[in-house]
């Protein structure tokens, strides 16, 4: 789910030797020599939709041999179980999906400001957290190479991954709380943020994809 089509476009562009296809059934996953995994919208949907597509045991089958890298929603997915809608994940990797919370953000059912927080000149952050963010690299991979630590990278998301393996997380994002927003293990990277939206550093992100040797 999602916009697909933008993300097949910038891998082209970042690689264009690559023959990029959108894998709409079971033999155009199993006949890739590699994966991304987009995801866009609620969860309960996305896991929805792809079980009754019936790719879900082509897709876990891919990411226990192959090449993976998840998007946004597709980092998510990977996981145990999100708070959106209290719904079940892939569980790929331990671990939970929360949403931002605390009443730094405006999404708090009290709209107003603390006392402390208004004489401090505080404002409260925006839920969705939507537009570019730093990212610190906390593992040397090789997705990172030729991708400057601190990097801006560009988000859309209410909800963060919270792995109970803190030695998957391969980057982390500020925004209110310091949360992983992006995670590494064996042949499977995945992020937070859009590299499609990200510019140079999000091209640059998709060419060292293709050319991961695992």
């Amino acid at each position: 789910m999602g916009n697909l089509h933008s993300v097949a476009r910038a891998l082209q562009h970042a690689a264009p030797h690559a023959h990029v296809y959108l894998a709409s059934d079971i033999g155009g996953i199993n006949a890739a020599d590699r994966i991304v995994f987009p995801g866009q919208g609620a969860m309960p949907d996305c896991m929805r939709n792809l079980e009754q597509s019936g790719l879900k045991d082509a897709v876990l089958k891919a990411a226990a041999s192959k090449p993976l890298l998840g998007v946004c929603v597709g980092e998510q997915m990977l996981f145990d179980r999100s708070e959106e809608g209290n719904a079940s994940c892939l569980g790929i990797f331990p671990g939970t999906v929360k949403r931002f919370q605390g009443e730094q953000y405006a999404s708090m059912p009290d709209a107003g400001q603390s006392p402390v927080m208004a004489s401090q000149g505080y404002e409260k952050l925006k839920v969705p957290h939507m537009g570019w963010s730093q990212v610190k690299q906390t593992q040397s991979h090789p997705l990172w190479a030729g991708i400057p630590d601190n990097a801006y990278f560009y988000f859309v998301h209410s909800y963060y991954v919270v792995p109970d393996d803190i030695a998957l997380t391969a980057g982390t994002t500020e925004y209110g709380v310091r949360f992983t927003c992006a995670v590494a293990r064996d042949n499977i990277f995945a992020a937070q943020f859009h590299p499609e939206k990200s510019a140079d550093h999000g091209l640059h992100l998709y060419r060292n994809f293709v050319e991961w040797d695992i």
